[in-house]
């Protein structure tokens, strides 16, 4: 089964990345890109590393029951999903690299679509007493993002 993008691209203004079947929380993801959504790449990368360096928090607005709210004003839930930004990052490098090749300008970029959708579910069993075991499944999760040049004024 292939892939498809959400939305149709133009390749002359935009350049795309995917990842699938990454191994990190689907909730991170979808927080995660709802923040990254309609910012500026180089921004989008601050952004992501001062979350890594446990700076700068990310709202979590829809998946937040027993969230602890976070230092800074009017800030409300949040948390510091490191492994879901790291991989992020490598993402938006990625699309960063694309953009370069088509011959965009990078410095003009902006994420105009991002999101995050269940992947696969690989199966694994985890060992118990008696001979038994438990069902220990990795579920993985694909990112789709899309990079457009801002129009100049």
């Amino acid at each position: 089964m292939a892939n498809k993008y959400v939305i149709e691209t133009d390749p002359e203004t935009m350049a795309k990345a995917m990842g699938r079947d990454l191994p990190i929380s689907r909730k991170h993801a979808y927080e995660l890109c709802r923040t990254l959504r309609g910012m500026d790449l180089q921004k989008a990368k601050e952004y992501l590393e001062n979350v890594v360096k446990l700076k700068q928090p990310v709202p979590f607005r829809r998946y937040n029951r027993m969230v602890a709210h976070r230092k800074g004003k009017g800030f409300g839930p949040g948390r510091y999903p490191v492994k879901a930004a790291k991989y992020l990052i490598k993402l938006l490098n990625d699309a960063e690299a694309n953009a370069e090749y088509a011959g965009l300008d990078t410095d003009r970029l902006y994420i105009y679509h991002i999101s995050s959708h269940k992947g696969r579910t690989y199966e694994g069993w985890m060992p118990r007493a008696h001979g038994r075991a438990t069902p220990w499944n990795q579920e993985t999760v694909n990112i789709q993002i899309v990079l457009k040049e801002r129009e100049e004024e």
